[in-house]
């Protein structure tokens, strides 16, 4: 029974911060999403010469198709960005990111690291729950008749999409190591991932998965206390920016909810 109480008070808390922050948390939830590509773009600015010198000493691709990458990743990027938060063409601006995601996967050769290609797959899908919050139910044919299949729409795949791609993030930071410590924090983080992904207490889930992702994040990618010089302060602010892509996505499954298929919504028929 008390551990039944606890449960309810933690989701009391998780309902009130909801009310308070209704207006607020998408925008929020954007911005984090997006952070990741705005950083990106600038760093394709300021590092315009390294960058295409890199595809070019790989690929062999010459220099004109290595500054066409470059050009590539900083409009397409930075555009998309722009036209998520005002809210315009965001289906075409989630369309252009994915693109860009694929293309750096091949070029930077994160197919065949597993680390960097789960934070991908983890930021698309933030953008597939950016997908699902732009669109709009769709409507029966019929007026006054229920549509049939409502918890399999493209919304709520989406959703589900969503969820599972974003916990990949979390097997990314788990610690092999033994200590008491590691394991608690492997325990309660695979338990939290599990619960988004299955949609099972989703929003409080969720809510504390983005408590703790964002901790995590400023104790071990403070790239502001590295010297600005130094390729560990590049590392440690891609991985920054990275991450809160993936609590922005988090933010969304908060602000949506976990959507049809999901245990939350089988529970309302029981």
């Amino acid at each position: 029974m008390a551990h039944g109480d606890l449960m309810s008070q933690a989701e009391d808390v998780a309902d009130q911060f909801l009310r308070v922050t209704k207006h607020h948390l998408p925008h929020v939830a954007r911005l984090c999403l997006v952070s990741t590509f705005l950083e990106d773009s600038v760093r394709m600015w300021f590092q315009w010469t390294d960058q295409s010198g890199y595809i070019d000493s790989v690929w062999g691709c010459g220099g004109f198709l290595a500054n066409v990458f470059v050009l590539i990743n900083l409009l397409g990027q930075l555009g998309s960005c722009v036209l998520i938060l005002s809210r315009n063409f965001v289906l075409h601006a989630c369309c252009a990111l994915f693109g860009v995601i694929a293309l750096q996967t091949v070029a930077y050769s994160i197919l065949w690291d597993p680390k960097f290609l789960m934070r991908n797959l983890a930021l698309g899908g933030g953008l597939l729950l950016l997908l699902a919050e732009c669109r709009e139910e769709a409507r029966s044919v019929f007026a006054g008749v229920p549509s049939l299949g409502r918890q399999s729409s493209p919304k709520h795949l989406l959703q589900l999409g969503g969820r599972v791609l974003l916990t990949l993030m979390f097997m990314t930071l788990l610690h092999l190591d033994l200590s008491l410590i590691s394991v608690l924090q492997n325990l309660v983080g695979t338990g939290l991932m599990l619960l988004v992904a299955v949609g099972f207490k989703t929003k409080l889930a969720a809510l504390t998965l983005v408590a703790w992702l964002f901790c995590i994040n400023v104790t071990f990618n403070a790239f502001w206390s590295v010297s600005a010089h130094t390729p560990m302060h590049d590392f440690l602010k891609y991985d920054f920016f990275q991450t809160m892509s993936v609590i922005g996505g988090l933010l969304l499954v908060v602000a949506l909810g976990p959507g049809g298929v999901s245990m939350d919504e089988k529970k309302k028929e029981w």
